[in-house]
């Protein structure tokens, strides 16, 4: 965390209050905040954190007519961040930008290919006329790094509150239904990356399956089986050409977990077993 604020008090654009909500976490957090000008901080009970209703809070007891999310684990990788990401706003129509992850230097060969797929190295902005051809891709902001208008924020009534993942996900369908752009900013840069165990990948999908069985419609046709099996690919492809072919078992088997996961998800939502 202490990275993290040295991070954003150095950018070119630096934010104007940086809150943190603190959901009883044992890392020094709580201290840390009280050292820093400038740091406010909302410490909530783990039983009480939800991924809509808190950082609807959150918004909500901030002002400033822009307002980026951060979780705690990304880092920008350069000072002019937050300038960068501001800059698709310029543009009214455009209700959020969603920055670019890069994986950290020491993640697995295969989490630096999936963060390649991702979030790649060119701009875009998009609207709902554009769903057709960007498919799934078209709601997949994410809160690690994003930056949302308040007056659109307001118009489309905030994040799904409680929602038990992907709170930015169908906040995007709400955005692009009501009229407004969304925005990829490739020079807006944080490194995030993850390393999960394959209990964690299923049990991390198994929460998306549970979303999806009851948000799907939202997304229209686009499906999320199609966009997974072109990132499979594309990693795979990506890990032989780097001659590392040792890392394709572990990877297609935490391809196994998600989708063992967000099947059981889909099934627990739907009343089975």
């Amino acid at each position: 965390m202490a990275e993290l604020l040295d991070s954003l008090s150095n950018q070119t654009a630096p934010p104007d209050e940086i809150l943190i909500v603190d959901s009883a976490s044992d890392d020094g957090t709580p201290g840390l905040a009280m050292e820093r000008a400038g740091v406010r901080m909302i410490q909530i009970s783990r039983q009480e954190f939800d991924h809509g209703g808190t950082r609807d809070m959150a918004f909500r007891a901030c002002r400033s007519p822009f307002a980026v999310f951060m979780t705690q684990d990304a880092l920008p990788t350069d000072s002019r961040c937050m300038e960068n990401l501001l800059s698709p706003l310029a543009d009214d129509r455009v209700a959020a930008v969603c920055a670019r992850q890069i994986a950290r230097p020491e993640a697995r060969a295969a989490e630096k290919a999936f963060r390649e797929f991702r979030y790649p190295d060119t701009s875009e902005v998009w609207g709902k006329e554009d769903v057709p051809r960007l498919g799934i891709r078209s709601f997949l902001l994410s809160d690690s790094c994003c930056v949302y208008r308040r007056t659109a924020y307001d118009a489309v009534g905030g994040f799904e509150r409680p929602i038990v993942t992907n709170e930015d996900m169908l906040i995007a369908a709400d955005f692009l239904d009501a009229g407004y752009r969304l925005a990829y900013q490739a020079n807006a840069c944080v490194w995030h990356s993850h390393r999960y165990t394959l209990r964690q990948e299923y049990q991390r999908n198994c929460r998306i399956g549970q979303f999806l069985s009851r948000y799907g419609h939202r997304f229209g046709d686009a499906g999320e089986m199609g966009e997974g099996i072109r990132m499979a690919g594309f990693v795979t492809k990506k890990l032989l050409a780097e001659g590392k072919p040792g890392e394709i078992i572990p990877f297609w088997l935490g391809c196994a977990a998600k989708i063992l996961g967000n099947r059981a998800g889909k099934r627990k939502s739907a009343g089975g077993k």
